[in-house]
């Protein structure tokens, strides 16, 4: 009798592990080349028998304790606060806020607007968190992330705001002529033969928009001063700002944020905020998600994880006891926890700072829309950074507008004001960008998460050094992102390349599904079937 490809699978799994059966997958044209960053393939048995218990319900924990009941592990999760979703927060009317050293805040929205106050948008590219988008009928939106219509302005300086387009089109159309002389006058000869230059001067007189003698002046892309209409309106265009003006204004820069690879459109919101994302989750995770438990020891063992934690409103301290832990709790807090983790572990759990970042919103009548601002941000720099404004409920009544979003050395100055002072800068900025509408702002709510209890922090800052994503060859980074000596692993958007952005943490949650995936495929091909599960795994 022949052997089914289903079979031959059961049993390279059961000889080789998870490893061995996901790369025959691969061989046999069962997966997409692209699965290399996908969960992985599990029986629905593989867990049988085995436990694990989840330390952290945001979207790392989520999705570890998501696909690993679904594998047959069971599953336990451990959230020190009364919400899920970590870092993925939405603000609504009636929301409490609560930071070390500063009173509570109390959210007072009107009904249908809302703050991200975490992640607020989704890249095209982030497959994982789509997929789960997908999976869990999370219902999506585009997200507005760039607007030619917002601004670029040097907070507090006396010059002008400028509209993004013209500051593109203005500095694409100055840089063209420039580009295009250099090329009449042979300057570049070395670099380009003539056939190359005969098809770049009128690529160049394309791009920049640029007259017949290849000169700059001035371009439709840019806006009109007199829009075209009835009859004989013909629409005009105004004289370019000076190069010289352009490149003095250190927002120029900005120009360039939707070009960025984790910035182009098109961009996701779930509707009606991010933590809908959470809520799917919630839905079709069977498994205890026990929140408010605060964890105070982590013990592991040969024998297994002991993880005792205490009852946030009752004050009881209770033990969990599994096979393995996943340990998902952002370094900085970790680093608090009574654990007996190696000493090496220990020091790189304890090296690593969280980094800092301020969120301030406001809810306004929707003046900008009136500017043709529909979504996108307005860059300002300084301590505030930026004015995002919303792309969703466009042409209602009120929003929620953005007025500081700034993570980094000059976050950490601006968390040090009082709430009163961030409020007066944000205010002030939204003064400088729209004037006279400064007073329609409303019902302030800040956000300082280097303040945020269970996080201190939005992204972890290795070796001092913070960002949302980069090349990070830490130590400590490695250290932790190694398959575990004991039975507790280590999880989250802090142990991947992109520690700023949920995509991260489920391709994080997702390898380390893949090596306990791993461990309990090879353990079982290895162990006698009269062995405990808990030996089974050691």
């Amino acid at each position: 009798m022949g052997l089914s490809r289903r079979n031959f699978l059961h049993r390279v799994g059961a000889t080789g592990g998870y490893g061995a059966a996901y790369t025959a997958m691969m061989a046999l044209g069962l997966l997409p080349t692209a699965a290399a960053s996908q969960v992985p393939v599990m029986a629905a048995d593989l867990g049988a028998g085995k436990s694990v218990v989840i330390l952290g319900g945001g979207i790392a924990g989520l999705v570890n304790a998501y696909e690993l009941e679904r594998a047959g592990f069971k599953v336990t999760l451990l959230e020190a606060r009364d919400r899920l979703g970590g870092r993925n927060w939405t603000l609504r009317n009636g929301s409490k806020i609560e930071m070390v050293g500063e009173a509570d805040q109390t959210v007072s929205f009107s009904e249908g607007v809302y703050m991200n106050a975490g992640p607020a948008r989704l890249p095209s590219h982030h497959e994982g968190v789509l997929g789960y988008c997908r999976k869990l009928k999370v219902e999506l939106e585009v997200e507005v992330n760039s607007s030619r219509s917002a601004y670029f302005w040097p907070q507090g300086s006396d010059a002008k705001p400028i509209r993004m387009r013209q500051g593109v089109n203005d500095t694409r159309g100055h840089i063209a002529e420039l580009l295009a002389k250099a090329v009449s006058k042979g300057a570049l000869d070395q670099e380009l033969s003539l056939a190359d230059k005969e098809k770049l001067l009128p690529f160049l007189k394309t791009y920049g928009d640029l007259d017949g003698q290849m000169a700059f002046k001035g371009t439709e892309r840019s806006g009109f001063v007199q829009l075209p209409g009835a009859d004989a309106q013909y629409g005009t265009h105004g004289a370019p700002l000076p190069l010289s003006e352009l490149l003095s204004n250190e927002q120029l820069r900005s120009t360039l944020f939707e070009d960025q690879i984790y910035m182009q459109a098109t961009m996701f919101q779930p509707v009606g905020g991010m933590d809908q994302i959470v809520a799917g989750f919630e839905r079709a995770i069977r498994s205890p998600l026990i929140k408010n438990a605060e964890v105070l020891e982590i013990r592991d063992t040969r024998g297994g994880v002991a993880v005792a934690y205490r009852d946030r409103v009752s004050g009881a301290r209770q033990v969990v006891s599994a096979d393995f832990a996943i340990v998902t709790i952002p370094l900085n807090v970790l680093a608090k926890i009574d654990t007996n983790f190696a000493p090496d572990i220990k020091a790189a759990v304890a090296s690593v700072p969280g980094d800092y970042s301020n969120k301030i919103g406001f809810e306004a009548p929707r003046f900008w829309e009136k500017e043709q601002i529909y979504g996108g941000i307005s860059f300002v720099g300084g301590e505030t950074n930026l004015v995002w404004y919303p792309s969703n409920g466009l042409h209602t009544e009120r929003g929620m507008l953005l007025a500081c979003y700034g993570s980094g050395p000059r976050a950490k100055a601006f968390a040090e004001k009082s709430l009163t002072d961030q409020i007066a800068v944000a205010k002030g900025v939204v003064a400088g960008l729209h004037p006279g509408h400064e007073t329609e702002l409303e019902k302030p709510v800040v956000v300082n998460w280097s303040k945020i209890p269970f996080n201190l922090g939005p992204w972890p800052a290795y070796g001092g050094r913070g960002g949302q994503e980069g090349r990070n060859e830490d130590p400590a980074y490695v250290l932790l992102n190694k398959e575990p000596k004991g039975r507790v692993y280590f999880s989250g958007a802090h142990l991947s390349q992109m520690p700023g952005w949920q995509e991260g943490a489920v391709l994080s949650a997702h390898r380390t599904i893949g090596m306990i995936a791993n461990r309990v495929g090879q353990s079982v091909a290895v162990t006698p079937q009269k062995q405990t599960t808990a030996a089974a795994a050691a």
